[in-house]
């Protein structure tokens, strides 16, 4: 008859918590949890303030939902953007990829995600309303749509296209040098160069 390992309750509780975030299996949480037992005291209290500090000191922007410890963000803030365009994204973390690659200089909205009605997300759930506030002003004359290369993110920017096309700005979608199926936060930076140049009125 298999017995369970007896672990003590504070490394179990941990691995359990840890288990949680995703990419971590069981036993990479058993591994990190192990790790941070071993590890110097302040290191622990160190990540323990870290994990704290971004739970009650970031925000989200009020003009693009990118997450941020100051409104507006920096990207909102700077005057050398082009405001005339505006690039739409799923997640904060795909603005850090096309910043990275520096071949866009507009603006950004976070959609903080997708439409997929399996899994209980529709269009009041995505931040579009709060785009369409934003274009009412009539400066802005081409909206990128950059949701990820899926089944929910062409059925979000196909949402989108029809919302903005009435507006008379110019809608465009990411260059095909994206492949279907991948997210925009681990695509490459040539791949993402490619796409984002080669965008394509949609």
């Amino acid at each position: 008859m298999n017995q369970e390992i007896p672990t003590a309750g504070a490394v179990d509780k941990l691995t359990q918590e840890l288990n949680k975030l995703p990419g971590i299996g069981p036993k990479s949480a058993q591994r990190l949890a192990y790790y941070l037992l071993r590890a110097p005291e302040d290191q622990a209290k160190l990540l323990a303030e870290a994990i704290l500090s971004v739970k009650q000191k970031t925000r989200l922007c009020s003009i693009c939902f990118n997450i941020t410890d100051s409104d507006p963000c920096p990207i909102c803030g700077n005057n050398n953007r082009d405001r005339n365009k505006i690039c739409i994204v799923e997640q904060p973390q795909d603005i850090l990829a096309l910043e990275h690659i520096k071949s866009y200089n507009g603006l950004y909205h976070v959609l903080h995600g997708a439409i997929s009605p399996t899994e209980g997300v529709g269009t009041e759930d995505i931040r579009a309303k709060e785009l369409m506030n934003r274009l009412e002003g009539g400066k802005v004359n081409e909206v990128i749509l950059a949701t990820n290369p899926t089944l929910e993110g062409e059925t979000t920017a196909m949402y989108l296209g029809k919302l903005i096309s009435p507006l008379g700005i110019k809608v465009t979608r990411l260059a095909r040098g994206l492949p279907f199926g991948t997210e925009l936060e681990y695509a490459d930076d040539v791949t993402l160069t490619r796409a984002i140049e080669g965008r394509q009125e949609f």
